[in-house]
């Protein structure tokens, strides 16, 4: 009897473990089943805007920069004004000091000095034709002649003296237009760079030697963006086009502008084939902007405003150029290829022109499987 009542309860405890793990596999495998169920990621189809854009980049210039030279000789004497002062048209500058060398100063004391004898004996034989003209001893043409000669050495010697003047004071009067060695503002604008300093020495503007800068200075109310689009993105941008602009100084802040030039010509830069591009500034809020501000402007091709928009790594593009994506089905790990026409893409987001509505699930890309042989 105790026989039979112990094979009763080995029975019972054998049936009971078989259960427990029938009932633990059963488990895990609906778990896991759900598992793979929920790891199947989709992603919704939004509203979105898609801009597609030109880089160009370069820096922030004043349209209109102008270079300050002196057209006297000499040494920087005084320097009236500092760097990123306002300054009006006539305001002095620079005074330059004329520095004759001794022999630039002994010459045109030596040049006048003749001129002034040629001058004395000129006048001289002026006045002995006029008394020979009175008693018909010599003709006219002789008389008028010598007048002219007298007329002149008078020309001769007004330059002679203001080229002596110039050297000793810096400073003459030429008919209404003055000659001074202080240099003035030539236009309204702000003190950009000081290139000289007190005791510096100019050399002049001339027609065959360039001469010495001194300042720049610039209007700032018009500024442009002068840079560099790659040829690649050349072909798509014309005049007129929308610009942002962001200045790599002043984070978060965009400056609106509009494409006002494209050059003809290429130039190479880092050996890369580039075009020049000057954007006018349009709208700039209340930031200053200062000249040399490095930027980036993103020139506006197209744009698609609340428009449906998928991440473009959902799409399958076949040879034939068709297009498609793949939307869960009804069955665990079922995919339904689905045909969608494209619009516009900036290469990471992609506009949905037909076959998806806004809050469609799109699956993502089955994960490829790399063989090693």
């Amino acid at each position: 009897m105790a026989t039979s009542t112990k094979k009763r309860f080995l029975f019972s405890t054998f049936l009971l473990l078989i259960i427990t793990v029938g009932g633990f596999f059963f488990y895990s495998y609906s778990n896991n089943e759900t598992e793979v169920s929920e790891d199947v990621q989709t992603v919704s189809v939004e509203t979105g805007t898609i801009v597609e854009k030109a880089l160009a980049v370069g820096t922030i210039e004043p349209e209109t920069e102008i270079e300050i030279k002196s057209i006297i000789p000499g040494v920087v004497d005084i320097i009236f004004v500092e760097e990123g002062q306002y300054v009006k048209k006539g305001d002095p500058l620079v005074e330059v000091r004329p520095d004759p060398t001794p022999l630039e100063l002994a010459e045109a004391q030596r040049n006048l000095e003749r001129t002034l004898l040629e001058k004395r004996n000129l006048e001289n034989e002026l006045e002995r034709s006029e008394e020979l003209k009175k008693r018909n001893l010599v003709s006219d043409s002789e008389y008028e002649q010598v007048k002219e000669q007298v007329d002149d050495v008078k020309i001769r010697e007004q330059i002679n003296r203001e080229r002596l003047e110039l050297l000793e004071s810096g400073r003459i009067t030429i008919g209404n237009k003055t000659i001074e060695s202080v240099i003035r503002a030539p236009v309204d604008g702000y003190i950009l760079e000081q290139l000289v300093e007190v005791g510096d020495p100019i050399v002049p503007l001339t027609s065959y030697q360039a001469g010495t800068p001194l300042m720049n200075i610039a209007q700032m109310e018009n500024l442009l963006f002068k840079g560099t689009v790659d040829e690649i993105d050349v072909g798509k941008i014309a005049i007129g086009l929308p610009v942002d602009i962001k200045i790599g100084a002043l984070p978060g802040v965009i400056v609106k502008g509009e494409v006002s030039k494209i050059s003809l010509k290429a130039r190479q830069e880092d050996n890369a084939t580039v075009f020049p591009v000057e954007i006018a500034i349009t709208d700039r809020g209340s930031t200053t902007l200062r000249a040399g501000y490095s930027s980036n402007a993103d020139i506006i091709i197209k744009q698609s405003v609340d428009v449906p928009v998928i991440p473009e790594r959902l799409v399958h593009f076949d040879d034939d150029g068709k297009t498609t994506v793949h939307m869960p089905g009804a069955q665990p790990g079922e995919r339904i290829p689905v045909d969608v026409e494209l619009g516009l893409s900036d290469a990471i987001t992609v506009e949905v022109l037909s076959g998806l509505e806004v809050g469609d699930k799109v699956l993502e890309p089955e994960a490829k499987t790399l063989t090693i042989r």
